[in-house]
């Protein structure tokens, strides 16, 4: 092989390589609405946000929150499901607000259950 062929083979191996690294980053996200403080939430629709309140429920010693779904919207967590106390339903509200990120918390679609039977939602 001449210089000038394995010349020709560098620059085009160098420039393969170059255009193969560029393809394989992803391009830069733009910032989210609202500057830093909606940075909090680090996917759309705040799933860290919910996994956060989840783990930190499911961590009560003293209630059973397996029965409670979390969305998360805009830093607003949003509270579904059964719980058997309204002590209950006080306790998940201030777990919520305790994460990091979280504005407000929404218990309206919480329904209060005893001894197997809805009593109704509770607001």
């Amino acid at each position: 092989m001449t210089r000038t062929a394995e010349s020709l083979w560098t620059a085009a191996l160098i420039a393969a390589a170059a255009l193969a690294a560029s393809c394989a980053t992803a391009p830069p996200q733009p910032a989210p609405p609202g500057g830093a403080a909606a940075g909090a939430e680090l996917t759309p629709g705040g799933e860290d946000l919910a996994n956060a309140i989840y783990s930190k429920l499911n961590l009560d010693p003293v209630y059973y929150f397996r029965h409670v779904d979390v969305r998360v919207d805009r830093g607003v967590a949003h509270l579904s499901g059964y719980v058997w106390s309204t002590d209950a339903i006080y306790r998940a509200r201030y777990i919520a607000r305790a994460v990091p990120g979280i504005t407000g918390v929404v218990t309206s679609q919480l329904e209060l259950e005893r001894n197997g039977r809805s009593n109704g939602v509770t607001r």
